[in-house]
This record gives structure tokens, C-alpha cells and sequence, in this order.
């Protein structure tokens, strides 16, 4: 069975970690309504999702 010969550095296993941190959520801007929205997502406002419609809003 393998085992480490020597003890791995604190700065080694920060590098390792480094891309381990939580990443802000990507957003895009609604073609339809111009609001913030993630990517890939039918927009909850106005329904509209890659060029088109896809959800009819009710109006309240």
C-alpha cells in the first residue's frame, strides 16, 4: 500500500484547494424583460427563454 514519505506542506495543500472555493452563481441579463436571471433558466418574470415564450404569465 502506498504511503507519503514525507508531510505535504500547508502551502501544497492550499494550492490543491484553491479551486475548491464556493463561485458566485452566473447571471444573465432577460432578453425580454432586461432583468438578472441564471443562465439556462426560463426567466420567472416574463416566461421567455432562448428567444421565445415558453411560459404564459398571467397578469395579477
Amino acid at each position: 500500500m502506498a504511503v507519503p514519505k514525507r508531510r505535504q506542506s500547508n502551502a501544497r495543500t492550499g494550492n490543491r484547494r484553491s479551486h475548491d472555493r464556493i463561485k458566485p452563481k452566473e447571471l444573465s441579463i432577460c432578453r425580454g424583460c432586461n432583468q438578472p436571471i441564471p443562465t439556462h433558466v426560463v426567466c420567472p418574470i416574463c416566461g421567455y427563454y432562448m428567444g421565445r415564450t415558453v411560459v404564459e404569465q398571467e397578469e395579477s
